[in-house]
């Protein structure tokens, strides 16, 4: 089975390694990291692992790392004496890793080939292994099993979308979920589903959503008032923050904001792309209608405050959470178009109303919970234009909304201290040698 696995992934490489390398030129970023995929690393990469005791923990891309932060936080305060490797497979998830300062290492994850997973191995030897969500990558998962190295799926979930292509192929799923040492899913629906695909019913336990436990970013007024001001946003001014769009959505977004500026409103849309380099594409489709548009990485350069019917297009990263401060309505992407939606939890936690289109299919647990609790609204294509209205003329709802979403939080804390508990009990039944440490070389 590995063997036609490794086979298959090499055609799939033979197509999409010049694809990417091609989009990449023409979007004028070449993708990084490739010896460190492979499993080469400069002599000096590892030495801050060297010779120690290692938890890696696994990523795919920003919102995995970002709902990795309270699990790694407070396992570097349980175990100081270990040493943590944070991986991702995209570059925006590598860059947001590089911010926590709990993790000694990141690096991107190698490709998984046989070859080349044997090569990381080799060099990297953690104790255990901890995927964030669902990355089920085999022969990453086997060869780490086969070293005796516990490997942990913490905050699993199985999507609507991703259940039934699994359930095709489960026969292949099942031996290499029966090499998992224990499945942290965050709802009884996900344990029901990866049980459905060959997990063992006794690793399995329901542990929560480790999102819930994200720390709220300490801003005060004066400390918003100051970042306002550093993003040339005047104070007569409403903000609208559409944060993680996506292709096909910035023109449903744009055509609502027309609507409202058409009903005589004061008010300045902040766009923030999930994918920085598509800033360029967004740029053009701005300038195409005519839009005045300023991006966040240059508005050191406007000796202006920004107009209302203006657009901040936000070409950075590591600022979601401050954007969303800055708001008085936050529109969530990847949810008009058929994406899946994305965290909107990062709005409430910033005390936000926050509102979504119909595609929450893969955050469905927590968007039900947010409409359920007041805290946020969701809308089809037709009805954004009158519910944003609705909301930038009614302040109280605003802050009730805000409010009930920040609610959230405080009735769903507990999964990282659950996840920890699963963590800590395997360390304690494995047994430990010098194996297990780091080799260079």
């Amino acid at each position: 089975m590995y063997l036609l696995y490794d086979l298959a992934l090499m055609i799939v490489a033979l197509v999409a390694v010049p694809y990417y390398f091609f989009r990449g030129l023409r979007q004028g970023k070449i993708r990084r990291g490739i010896r460190e995929r492979l499993g080469f690393f400069p002599g000096s990469k590892l030495d801050p692992v060297r010779g120690e005791k290692i938890i890696w923990v696994h990523a795919v891309s920003v919102g995995e790392t970002r709902a990795a932060v309270p699990l790694v936080r407070e396992l570097k305060r349980q175990r100081p004496d270990h040493r943590l490797i944070l991986s991702n497979v995209t570059e925006t998830g590598h860059a947001v890793a590089q911010e926590i300062p709990e993790i000694d290492l990141c690096l991107f994850f190698p490709f998984d080939f046989t070859r080349v997973v044997r090569r990381v191995f080799q060099k990297v030897r953690p104790r255990m292994i901890i995927i964030v969500e669902t990355e089920i990558w085999p022969n990453f998962v086997r060869q780490a099993a086969d070293r005796g190295i516990p490997v942990i799926l913490a905050n699993g979930r199985i999507s609507d979308r991703s259940y039934p292509r699994y359930r095709w192929i489960r026969f292949l799923l099942r031996p290499i979920l029966d090499r998992f040492s224990a499945f942290c899913m965050q709802s009884e629906l996900d344990a029901e589903r990866i049980i459905g695909l060959g997990a063992a019913k006794e690793r399995v336990q329901v542990t929560g959503n480790l999102k819930f436990d994200t720390k709220p970013l300490e801003l005060g007024q004066t400390q918003i008032e100051e970042f306002k001001i550093e993003l040339r946003l005047p104070k007569n001014l409403q903000i609208i923050v559409a944060g993680s769009t996506h292709a096909g959505e910035e023109e449903i977004i744009l055509e609502a904001y027309r609507k409202l500026l058409q009903e005589g409103r004061n008010i300045l849309l902040m766009l923030v792309p999930r994918h920085p380099e598509r800033c360029r594409s967004v740029s053009e489709l701005l300038a195409s209608n005519g839009i005045s548009f300023t991006l966040r990485s240059r508005i050191d350069r406007l000796d202006r405050p920004l107009r209302t019917g203006e657009v901040l297009l936000v070409d950075t990263m590591g600022e979601m959470l401050r954007l969303y401060a800055t708001a008085d309505l936050v529109f969530l992407g990847g949810s008009l178009v058929n994406i899946g939606g994305h965290n909107a939890l990062e709005a409430s936690l910033m005390k936000k109303p926050v509102i979504f289109g119909p595609c929450m299919q893969n955050f469905k647990e927590i968007s039900n919970l947010l409409i359920q609790a007041g805290g946020g609204r969701q809308v089809s294509r037709e009805e954004l234009p009158e519910v944003m209205a609705h909301l930038l003329d009614h302040p109280k709802q605003r802050r009730d909304m805000g409010e009930k979403g920040y609610s959230l939080f405080q009735d769903n804390v507990g999964a990282t201290a659950q996840t920890l508990e699963v963590i800590e009990e395997i360390i304690g039944k494995s047994q430990w040698d010098e194996r297990t440490r780091f080799i260079g070389g």
